[in-house]
């Protein structure tokens, strides 16, 4: 399933936010970003940057494991 980019950015605002760290599972057991996983991170990049909101950080979460994409250079 997907996000609607509109649905964070109303979040963070409602928040009053800044930033946003963003997370999700991957049921799949592998931690690994997928190419919808980078284009969604990106839409959400583009969409919050619209109202000054930075994502500091996308965290991909498979059982046990952990994948960052500010670590693996994906922001």
């Amino acid at each position: 399933s997907s996000v609607h980019p509109r649905e964070v950015v109303k979040e963070a605002l409602n928040h009053n936010a800044a930033a946003v760290i963003l997370a999700h599972n991957h049921p799949s057991g592998v931690a690994e970003p997928s190419h919808a996983d980078e284009l969604i991170t990106r839409r959400l990049k583009d969409a919050l940057a619209l109202v000054d909101i930075r994502i500091l950080d996308h965290f991909l979460i498979a059982g046990t494991e952990v994948k960052s994409f500010a670590e693996s250079g994906l922001l």
